[in-house]
């Protein structure tokens, strides 16, 4: 930014000034835009597949299915209450983007970088893990084999993928927008008929079965999880999944309407669809290892089969199980897609002199990289990262709307001392567990250490002035 944006004692940054609020005749009942968008977010085979997929004997099920549906349940309130319910009501008394409205908390030089950039930068490591993953579903269409060549076809799909996703991103996406509504009913569809495939089997589950057979398969023997890790397993998984659609919560605030649709929408959308997604692909697991006939099937396959997504070809059969696992990759090209398209307009925001293609070309590059190398298929450590990254955001920005008076107060100058305090304590005890710190629910953590270093430092005068608004943007400063 240049120096004629310095916001001590001078103008408004242009960004700031020439934003326009979403006017109220634009906004949409919570059934037409938040509680869909966010639920084809939550059913996305990627979030179902890994809340089962922790590789050890028994997984999640070493006690049975009430525990991690329980924390099943937890972990999608966590989410809607802490993460979402603040980002969508600032949003919505607003109608400002999320960039915008974390200028309160960073200040309006900072908001560039948080939330701004980091929102930008974060959505390539989504770029990875759908072009790992689609790619995955999309080679159940070359068979089991092995070799030069298959991993040549393996590499080229991600290649394939990864490009071809951030090109329609950046020239393409009303025509990606056309049938991504549509999409979302692929992944629901497999679940509830999978689901339906294997009920009978729930009466009959016995996780002490369950672990022998992991362990017949390659899982660590004497590796079952404990209660307590269970529970913390499921609820980091979530909210690292959830967070950067937390934070953004604030641009789904703005087509909301009212308070009711905020929290309807984040209900349906959120609580009800991290339960029903996730809740359906534990029990299809439980049911299959249920059922002799299945079980049976999944040891002859001599793979260790601990998650929904690897149960479709056993449950269904080989010939319709292809078709699916096809059908599931193609309901996840929008979000990639749609991943490309955040991070341009967020770089775009944010470094204007770098045009988008180069931004998004590297982006991607990066992306790609990431998959082919296999890094984007740890889950626990891309999440980690993303709950570190955005659950101080969320913390802080809370905690801000909060001793406001649950108003935004409007930009604050130059990086806000509080602001940015908040996000790096905050960052640095998400982060830990990927250095082999055992933190359980680091994402949780990191959100709370956010929320307190905040409230200290706004405590001990650590904010900056805000700056004054005119015009329609000084309304959205009112409760």
């Amino acid at each position: 930014m240049s120096d004629k944006n310095q916001t001590s004692g001078g103008p408004l940054p242009s960004y700031i000034s020439s934003a326009n609020p979403s006017p109220k005749a634009n906004r949409a009942p919570w059934y037409k835009n938040t509680a869909p968008t966010y639920a084809g977010i939550m059913l996305w085979f990627v979030f179902w597949l890994g809340a089962t997929d922790f590789k050890t004997a028994g997984s999640v099920f070493a006690h049975g299915v009430g525990l991690p549906l329980v924390s099943l349940a937890l972990a999608a309130l966590i989410c809607h209450t802490f993460y979402y319910v603040v980002m969508g009501l600032v949003g919505m008394k607003t109608g400002l983007p999320l960039y915008i409205v974390g200028t309160s908390t960073f200040g309006a030089r900072g908001g560039f970088i948080l939330p701004g950039l980091l929102m930008g930068i974060l959505q390539f490591g989504w770029l990875a893990v759908n072009t790992y993953y689609s790619s995955q579903a999309l080679m159940v269409l070359f068979g089991d084999a092995s070799g030069a060549g298959i991993t040549t076809i393996k590499y080229a799909i991600m290649i394939g993928w990864g490009v071809l996703a951030a090109m329609l991103g950046l020239f393409g996406i009303k025509y990606v927008a056309m049938v991504a509504t549509y999409l979302p009913f692929v992944p629901l569809v497999t679940l509830i008929v999978c689901f339906a495939a294997t009920v009978s089997g729930l009466k009959n589950f016995k996780p002490a079965e369950m672990i022998q057979l992991h362990e017949s398969l390659g899982a660590t023997a004497g590796s079952a999880m404990s209660p307590s890790v269970i529970v913390f397993a499921i609820i980091t998984y979530a909210v690292g999944f959830f967070a950067t659609a937390g934070a953004a919560g604030v641009d789904f605030g703005t087509g909301a309407r009212d308070k009711r649709d905020v929290h309807m929408g984040g209900f349906v959308g959120i609580f009800l669809a991290i339960v029903v997604a996730a809740g359906l692909a534990m029990l299809i697991v439980a049911g299959a290892y249920g059922n002799p006939e299945i079980a049976a099937k999944v040891k002859a396959s001599g793979k260790f089969a601990n998650n929904a997504f690897a149960l479709i070809p056993i449950i269904l059969g080989e010939g319709p199980g292809k078709i699916v696992l096809f059908l599931l990759a193609v309901s996840a090209f929008p979000s990639a897609c749609f991943s490309s398209l955040i991070a341009a307009n967020s770089i775009k925001t944010t470094l204007p002199s770098v045009p988008p293609v180069i931004s998004v070309g590297i982006g991607a590059t990066v992306s790609i990289i990431l998959a082919l190398t296999g890094a984007a298929a740890n889950l626990p450590s891309v999440f980690g990262l993303i709950g570190a990254s955005f659950g101080p955001i969320c913390g802080a920005m809370a905690v801000d709307y909060a001793m406001a008076g649950n108003r935004w107060t409007g930009p604050r100058e130059g990086y806000n001392p509080a602001g940015w305090l908040a996000w790096g304590i905050g960052f640095t005890v998400g982060i830990l567990p990927n250095f082999g710190c055992d933190l359980p629910i680091a994402p949780v953590f990191a959100m709370i250490t956010g929320a307190v270093v905040y409230f200290l430092g706004a405590k001990a005068g650590l904010t900056s002035a805000v700056l004054p608004l005119t015009g329609p943007l000084a309304e959205t400063t009112k409760e």
